[in-house]
């Protein structure tokens, strides 16, 4: 898995075990780590969205994998420096990690091996968002863009 390590397999096991029955689902375990937004509302109004400060070893191991995923080509590599580029740095480490802690939690509930190629789809939905706001940037801007095969033609 991407990010992962062994240290931070150790971790994780060490810290929650390998049996997650005591969760419902995998966004009661981010909730549990300390990644979820905990919305403070008072009389109908949003006061704060922060994350709930947690000590845990396991949430930490989760916020240093997110690192090691700065320059790796997989779809959770994309998906944080998307966030990155969106939110800013702390916040993307927050979401990767709760992404990872929710992927996590799937691989140790049902003992299924870690497939990318589940996310295959997400990625090219993500590349043909990207080319659309690509082509609407450069007609605004007055210009065309074609794809490289037709541009050879």
């Amino acid at each position: 898995m991407p990010g992962i390590s062994v240290l931070t397999a150790h971790t994780l096991l060490s810290e929650v075990g390998p049996d997650l029955s005591r969760f419902r689902s995998g966004a009661a375990f981010a909730s549990w780590l300390g990644l979820c937004p905990d919305n403070d509302i008072s009389g109908g109004k949003k006061l704060s969205v922060k994350t709930c400060p947690v000590s845990n070893r396991a949430a930490s191991a989760l916020r240093m994998a997110v690192n090691g995923l700065y320059k790796s080509q997989t779809w959770l590599g994309n998906f944080f420096r998307r966030m990155r580029a969106k939110l800013g740095a702390p916040k993307a480490i927050t979401a990767t990690a709760h992404k990872l802690a929710r992927i996590v939690y799937q691989i140790l509930s049902t003992h299924q091996p870690y497939d990318e190629s589940i996310f295959a789809k997400s990625e090219q939905v993500a590349r043909q968002r990207m080319e659309t706001k690509l082509k609407a940037q450069a007609k605004a801007l007055g210009f065309h863009i074609l794809p490289v095969e037709s541009a050879l033609t």
